[in-house]
């Protein structure tokens, strides 16, 4: 219990925000690199998987990898990229980027291929080009399981970019690190809770955007263009 008295006392010093050392300055270089990581995830995860899921081709490739990528020990594969790429950020940022790659992927994938394939059926019977499908009725339809896929990944990166400060000393892995080595468990301490409040706000937010997303996809059963026509034809 003192322990953790320390680390609060470490967290409410003003003089723990200050300097070069700061631990605002940690913060923000974990969200920073947690934010590249994951942007890079979602531009590379999420236009895969909604390909998959709108063709249906390379499910079972998507599967395998998917499964694979998770058995891997981020701690492990971090180790390797160190060794071959050296010092610096780059070698955390592809360990990262393999672990947030299928929750995206999956999600994707996953929320597209559950919409119903009645009401693609009817997006393509009124002329929509299967462009405009993805973009105006499977996109909006699987947003909540997409963004799902993407809150996953935000929440496994934020938690395990700590690990980036064993090769870069950057983030709030720094505090941790350089809290183990000197003895100074309250800022060890210190560091964790930062990193488990970081994940309950990105948790939060990413679950209010998935709740106003679900919000709008609710009235999924025909797309807009096909319910507005449907009167007409009803009267011809």
């Amino acid at each position: 219990m003192n322990l953790f008295a320390e680390a609060l006392a470490h967290l409410f010093d003003p003089a723990s925000w200050q300097g070069t050392n700061s631990l605002g300055l940690r913060v923000l270089e974990h969200l920073g690199f947690s934010g590249a990581v994951l942007l890079a995830a979602a531009a590379i995860g999420i236009p895969a998987g909604v390909l998959i899921g709108h063709t249906g081709r390379g499910r079972g490739l998507v599967v395998a990898l998917t499964s694979g990528a998770r058995a891997i020990p981020t701690l492990g594969l971090l180790t390797i990229f160190g060794l071959a790429l050296g010092i610096g950020l780059e070698a955390p940022f592809l360990a990262l980027l393999v672990l947030a790659l299928p929750p995206v992927l999956a999600g994707a994938y996953a929320g597209v291929e559950a919409v119903d394939r009645q009401v693609v059926g009817a997006a393509r019977a009124i002329g929509m080009t299967e462009r405009e499908i993805v973009q105006r009725v499977e996109l909006p339809l699987a947003a909540p399981v997409l963004i799902g896929g993407v809150r996953s990944a935000a929440l496994q990166v934020i938690s395990t970019a700590t690990l980036a400060a064993y090769v870069s000393n950057t983030g709030l892995g720094r505090p941790i690190f350089q809290g183990v080595k000197a003895g100074d468990y309250e800022v060890m301490l210190a560091g964790a809770l930062l990193v488990a409040l970081l994940s309950l706000v990105v948790e939060l937010v990413f679950q209010a955007i998935q709740s106003a997303a679900g919000r709008r996809a609710e009235p999924h059963t025909v797309p807009a263009r096909a319910s507005a026509r449907a009167p007409e034809r009803n009267t011809a």
